[in-house]
């Protein structure tokens, strides 16, 4: 249960970051939400650090890759909507 709260105090502070450093319009936005841009921010960072190299299969992201992740993710959703495949 403790793990499963780290991983969402850290995704919320992630998300609150990445929309920080990256504002618009359309970023989502919310508790539930946010938690999930930097959740899902960190998973980007440790699929492409595995896949580079720089993370054994066991280890995940850190803070600081997990906020990176979240504004390359924050940066997909604004293409999205500005191509109008999603509505923002």
């Amino acid at each position: 249960m403790g793990g499963l709260l780290w991983i969402i105090v850290v995704g919320f502070i992630a998300g609150l970051i990445a929309r920080w450093l990256a504002p618009g319009p359309n970023n989502p936005s919310g508790f539930i939400l946010t938690t999930i841009l930097g959740i899902a921010g960190a998973f980007l960072a440790t699929f492409i650090g595995q896949a580079i190299g720089h993370y054994s299969p066991d280890q995940g992201a850190g803070f600081i890759m997990a906020t990176i992740g979240a504004v390359v993710v924050l940066f997909i959703w604004h293409r999205l909507v500005a191509s109008g495949v999603i509505k923002g």
